[in-house]
């Protein structure tokens, strides 16, 4: 099997994370997301079923199947949902490879989500054109990720602008794409899908919403510090770099005048 990789990890603490990470974003996430519709619902790259427990509460007509490569965040993601009410007897997990699926030509899904996924994928496009393949026509699809060139932070920040520009390089250099979310709308028409939005959302925080930015500063002070031990182990940041940058986030956290921004993209699409 090849070697499971991700910039974050596979620690607890970072399993963690990402639970905290889906409910805190639920709301941008989902505002513009209906499958009511879908009977059978593919979530490709599922994880710690942080999502899929979001997908199961907010649409529960729908069965879910669930696929990751990770057998660690399988484990996890049996481990969460197996003590959820609302999954009881409506998911499945499977290993399996998202560019080589195990399942049939329109075998029987009528909806596909993936959310923060593409970014870590080396082949996106393969994934795309196998979720097309596996769904049946007229299928929706809801894809969400990053565009990691918006992110904006005031006050000025040295280290930790210089900390994600190495962030991104590591992604990058991993076989990611820290900048996938704007090229969605090519690489879907690319294999063939029909009516296709891409919508960008955007977080704007400032003194307006003074909570709701304190709490945004300190998650994504949660998700640099998710990087930081990838990023020191394969040299691309020094240990000194990395305190530098917990301190400038508290202090831009504490700061009255303090601004976060950042945009990320959503497309929906449909099979033909």
């Amino acid at each position: 099997m090849l070697k499971e990789k991700y910039l974050h990890g596979f620690s607890k603490t970072e399993q963690e994370r990402l639970m905290r990470q889906a409910r805190f974003l639920e709301n941008y996430i989902y505002h513009d997301i209906d499958l009511s519709s879908v009977e059978n619902l593919l979530e490709v790259g599922s994880g710690v079923g942080a999502q899929s427990e979001i997908l199961l509460r907010r649409f529960p007509r729908a069965q879910l199947t669930c696929i990751d490569f990770s057998e660690t965040q399988i484990a996890t993601a049996q481990q969460y949902l197996g003590h959820n009410a609302v999954a009881k007897g409506r998911y499945e997990i499977k290993q399996m490879d998202a560019t080589d699926m195990d399942f049939a030509s329109n075998e029987k899904f009528d909806g596909a989500f993936l959310c923060w996924v593409l970014e870590h994928i080396p082949n996106p496009v393969k994934v795309l054109s196998e979720i097309r393949r596996v769904l049946k026509p007229g299928s929706v699809v809801y894809l969400t990720e990053v565009l990691n060139s918006s992110f904006f932070l005031d006050p000025y920040s040295p280290s930790t602008w210089q900390y994600w520009m190495r962030y991104n390089d590591l992604q990058y250099d991993m076989g990611g794409d820290p900048f996938i979310g704007a090229k969605l709308g090519n690489m879907l028409q690319s294999v063939g899908y029909t009516n296709i939005q891409t919508m960008v959302k955007t977080i704007h925080l400032d003194n307006r919403q003074p909570g709701k930015r304190a709490e945004m500063i300190n998650f994504w002070a949660d998700l640099l510090m998710s990087g930081m031990p990838n990023l020191i182990e394969s040299g691309y940041v020094e240990p000194e770099i990395a305190e530098k940058v917990k301190e400038e986030m508290k202090t831009v956290a504490k700061n009255p005048n303090a601004v976060f921004f950042y945009s990320f993209v959503q497309a929906k699409a449909h099979t033909s």
